[in-house]
């Protein structure tokens, strides 16, 4: 029977903002997720005192981690992927001397894990950054925040290099196309040329972060993260299949500037066609060929697109504006189901880098209901995860190196696009709901013992 390598790492993902709460305790700074309490596609309101985002609280995991990792635990967690939330260590981003209650948290999050032999994969900058530096200097527009990023990424490596062996730069690098504020700190209403220099930044930032880690920690691995944008041509005419190959380009540059130290030809014709000049320094491109060590990814969903315009207007409107797929089904939330789709993004990313995979975000969202005893019978949620694992054993017999799998998220919490509670993702249930009321229990649904079976048997459990 098939299963998986023996040191393929099983576990779920989780971010700072969506999960800890405590918003503003022990001097932790105000975020540009703090900013934008309905979502990364919500307004910016200004803060005051009192809760006004379910994510100051959120699911309390920054007092109630404890026995939320004893649950991951209890599922057989060989990892779990966290984020620090920069403002706790750096409430503003430009101090030189970091907040020691923020480092002294993570501290006793490493070490919990430590206990119950987790390890954790740690994300720099997971969809926040100090708001502070978007007042002050512009967010990424500016190129001072590289050093202010630096600092903080130096600052963490020097802390936890005895505790943390995987570390990842800026999660999904490429949402920065579809929300400017929540990637780069920028207003929606920027131009292309300021987003994209703005980028730049943070990629010669995600370069600096792995020079660093490498000097700071030899024996640690750093990889990128992106968001799987994986896109078919809506029909076989070939300037379908051309747009399909310009849309996916337009996420897998960050791929190709991260992994080969460059930019690809066809991203320096996309610059010359749309009148984007980008300040590129001799030390910039000297620093862009510290390339990472591995490729992280989400993956959702998929979709298509056409050459045909008239037909994209009428028939986009999901979070990546693609064209629905009509040989697939979709989640409550309109996101399509394709599991195939995660063998074929797999195979294309080992195939364009020959670098080990790691898929750290994978899940479905769904509004879950309790029956007559208590329990969430989630199998839709089992029979979407059975799927897509099934199709990462089959990557795998492909040849394609997969470091492990990290579900979003094991544990109910807030959602990024929308900051609700609803959506709900996890094998563990917390009673909390969208107005914030809730007694913030914990309990486990039908697939807490599904997925434990999972990790137990290595995958010999699931269902082809």
């Amino acid at each position: 029977m098939k299963t998986f390598p023996d040191s393929f790492l099983w576990g779920g993902a989780i971010a700072a903002n969506q999960v800890e709460g405590a918003w503003r305790e022990e001097g932790k700074g105000l975020s540009t997720s703090d900013m934008q309490p309905q979502g990364i596609f919500g307004p910016v309101v200004e803060r005051v005192a009192g809760s006004q985002s379910l994510k100051d609280v959120a699911i309390d995991f920054y007092h109630r981690y404890p026995d939320d990792i004893r649950l991951f635990a209890e599922m057989g967690f060989s990892c779990l992927r966290v984020s620090i939330a920069w403002t706790r260590i750096f409430p503003n981003g430009d101090e030189q001397q970091p907040n020691e209650a923020g480092l002294a948290f993570y501290d006793r999050l490493f070490d919990e894990l430590a206990a119950h032999n987790i390890t954790p994969l740690v994300t720099l900058s997971h969809y926040e950054m100090p708001w502070h530096l978007v007042m002050q200097y512009g967010g990424w527009g500016n190129r001072e925040v590289i050093g202010f990023f630096e600092h903080y990424a130096r600052t963490v490596f020097a802390r936890y290099r005895k505790k943390v062996r995987l570390w990842l730069t800026f999660n999904e690098i490429n949402m920065s196309l579809h929300a400017p504020l929540t990637g780069v700190g920028l207003p929606e209403t920027s131009s292309k040329s300021e987003v994209y220099q703005a980028i730049h930044h943070q990629l010669v930032a995600s370069a600096w972060a792995v020079k660093a880690c490498r000097e700071i920690n030899p024996d640690a691995s750093i990889g990128n993260m992106l968001l799987g944008g994986l896109v078919y041509p809506l029909s076989c005419k070939p300037d379908d299949v051309l747009e399909a190959l310009q849309e996916n380009r337009k996420w897998q540059f960050f791929g190709d500037v991260q992994c080969r130290g460059a930019y690809p030809g066809y991203m320096l014709r996309f610059f010359r066609e749309n009148d984007i000049h980008l300040d590129i320094t001799d030390a910039d491109r000297q620093i862009l060929q510290s390339t990472v060590d591995f490729i992280s990814f989400s993956y959702y969903m998929s979709g298509c697109v056409t050459a045909d315009q008239a037909l994209n207007e009428k028939m986009r409107g999901n979070i990546l504006s693609m064209v629905p797929n009509p040989h697939l089904q979709s989640s409550e939330w309109g996101w399509q189901i394709d599991p195939v789709g995660l063998r074929t993004l797999l195979n294309l990313l080992w195939d364009r880098y020959q670098k080990p995979l790691f898929i750290v975000e994978n899940g479905l969202g769904a509004k879950d209901v309790s029956d007559a005893t208590g329990v969430v019978q989630d199998d839709y949620r089992i029979s979407y995860l059975n799927d897509h694992l099934v199709q990462v054993r089959e990557a795998i017999e492909d040849g394609v190196d997969v470091m492990g799998y990290t579900s979003w998220g094991p544990i109910d919490l807030v959602s990024a696009s929308k900051a609700e509670l609803s959506k709900r993702y996890g094998f563990i249930y917390v009673r909390r709901d969208d107005n914030g009321e809730g007694s913030l229990a914990r309990s486990r649904k039908k697939s807490f013992y599904w997925y434990k079976e999972v990790i137990a048997t290595n995958g010999a459990s699931l269902k082809a």
